[in-house]
């Protein structure tokens, strides 16, 4: 199973709220393709100063290394283990730009692929009313979202329970 976030983009001009179909549904974990071509990932994902500042620190690396006297091998493994480093932060740096250009991060959905995310989402979405509310109860994209308090878990110990265990006879 896989773990996506769901993003909201900022509503466009004059309208209240996002379109559902611009979400944005980041997979969490290993980015394969990242690793394999990270430059061209960056450029197809618009993660312009992601890959400004990605092409800066393998130049940097690669002359530091040549600066030192490295050998290839070693300028090659450390090409490959910032190639790792993209591939295992790929998502990371993605949620980053999408927060940065002020989208909101909706949730998180667990699902087999990202078909059944949406579908999972919308779901709940279109049953929960997910969509946050302002106070005089539109919803609106500048709306906070307050998060449901926990439940009160009693204080003091209960004279039921010893350790973990609760007593013979007890409540169950």
């Amino acid at each position: 199973m896989a773990v996506y976030t769901v993003h909201e983009p900022p509503p466009r001009q004059g309208r209240p709220a996002s379109d559902p179909t611009r979400f944005a549904f980041v997979r969490d974990g290993f980015h394969f393709w990242a690793f394999l071509f990270a430059p061209l990932w960056m450029l197809w994902h618009r993660l312009w100063l992601v890959l400004i500042g990605y092409v800066v620190l393998a130049l940097a690396l690669q002359a530091a290394l040549a600066a030192v006297g490295a050998d290839e091998t070693t300028r090659v493994v450390a090409g490959i283990l910032l190639a790792l480093l993209v591939g295992f932060e790929a998502a990371s740096l993605r949620r980053s730009t999408l927060s940065r250009h002020r989208w909101r991060d909706l949730g998180v959905v667990v699902a087999d692929d990202l078909e059944a995310a949406e579908r999972r989402f919308f779901d709940r979405w279109a049953t929960e009313g997910t969509r946050p509310t302002t106070p005089s109860g539109r919803s609106g994209a500048g709306a906070a979202v307050t998060p449901p308090r926990p439940p009160s878990v009693p204080s003091g110990p209960s004279p039921d329970v010893i350790g973990l265990f609760p007593q013979p006879g007890g409540p169950p």
